[in-house]
Order: structure tokens, then sequence, then C-alpha cells
């Protein structure tokens, strides 16, 4: 099942260091199957508030995920993107193709006191 590495990060000025991470991140995902979804693409905010941008990196599990994450070669160049920006990052799993919203919410009716 895909499993996903998304980010949410502030605005930040231009910085050597953050150019050094984009051109090397590429490598440290690829092995563990890792691509980009979304990377430096401008988002529409529909509810609420969302500055800054939207990474999305997909890979084949969360176990791969968590493997990219944890290497020695993301963990070297994390601090360079780590510096210099701020935000939240998150590993999530996703669904089973053959997932279906219908049961989830019959499922949570059926929890439900009468």
């Amino acid at each position: 099942m895909s499993a996903y590495a998304i980010a949410h990060l502030q605005e930040a000025a231009p910085h050597r260091e953050i150019a050094e991470y984009i051109a090397r991140v590429t490598a440290t995902f690829e092995p563990y199957g890792g691509r980009f979804l979304v990377h430096g693409a401008s988002h529409e905010v529909k509810e609420g508030t969302w500055p800054g941008h939207v990474v999305v990196i997909s890979f084949p599990s969360i176990d791969q995920a968590r493997a990219w994450w944890d290497s020695d070669a993301y963990q070297a160049i994390a601090p360079l993107r780590s510096r210099h920006i701020e935000g939240d990052i998150i590993l999530v799993p996703g669904v089973p193709e053959d997932y279906d919203a219908t049961v989830t919410a019959r499922t949570m009716l059926g929890a439900l006191p009468d």
C-alpha cells in the first residue's frame, strides 16, 4: 500500500543550503522507491489558511517511507533545510485500492448510540 511524506513548509528567504538540499534530496529517496508528487507548485486554499509550500513524496509503503526518513543519506542533508525553513512533516499510509469510504461511514454510524 502506498505511503506519503507530506511537508507543509513556511516561506523562507532564498539560501544556498536550501538549494543544495533540493539538488540532493531526490537521490536520498529514489533508493526507497520515492518520487515527487508535489514540489514547487502553487496551491489553492479553499478553506482556512495554508501559508507556505506543500511537498508530497510517494513511496511504495510506509516502511519504505520510514526507511528513507531514517536513512543516513537523508539525515545528512536534512539540516540544510531545517536550519532555514520551519514546517511540519508527516509520514502517512495511503488507503488500499479497494478502499470504500461508505464502509467507514457505516462502521462509524454503527458505533453511535441510538
